[in-house]
C-alpha cells in the first residue's frame, strides 16, 4: 500500500500531465499493483478521502485519478473514500487528556 501510493503521489502534478507522464505513471502503478484491483482502489479511495478541503487536494485526486486509471475497482474506491475521510476526522482530534492520569500524577 505505501509503495503503491508513493507512486501515484510521486507521478501526481498540479498540472494536467502529459501523455508519456500519463503512461509512465499508469505503467508503474499496474507493476507494483500486481493486478489487484482492490489496492488500487484502497489507494484511490484513501487519497480521495483524506484531502477533502486540505491545500493539497488537487495533488491528492491527481493521484487518486491515476489509480482508478491504472484499474481500480471502482465499486470499492466509495468504502475507502468514506475510510479515509473517518481517518481524517480522527486525526483531527485532539489528543486523549483525560483518565486515570488527568490530575498529571502517575502511578
Amino acid at each position: 500500500m505505501a509503495q503503491l501510493a508513493g507512486e501515484a503521489r510521486f507521478h501526481a502534478r498540479w498540472r494536467r500531465l502529459s501523455t508519456e507522464e500519463e503512461a509512465a505513471a499508469l505503467a508503474g502503478l499496474r507493476a507494483l499493483a500486481g493486478g489487484r484491483a482492490d489496492l488500487l482502489a484502497e489507494v484511490a479511495g484513501i487519497f480521495e478521502g483524506t484531502s477533502e478541503g486540505e491545500l493539497d487536494e488537487p495533488l491528492a485526486l491527481c493521484a487518486a485519478w491515476l489509480c482508478r486509471q491504472a484499474g481500480a475497482d471502482p465499486a470499492a474506491i466509495p468504502a475507502w473514500i468514506e475510510e479515509g475521510r473517518r481517518r481524517s476526522a480522527n486525526a483531527r482530534q485532539p489528543p486523549f487528556s483525560g483518565g486515570r492520569f488527568s490530575d498529571g500524577q502517575r502511578g
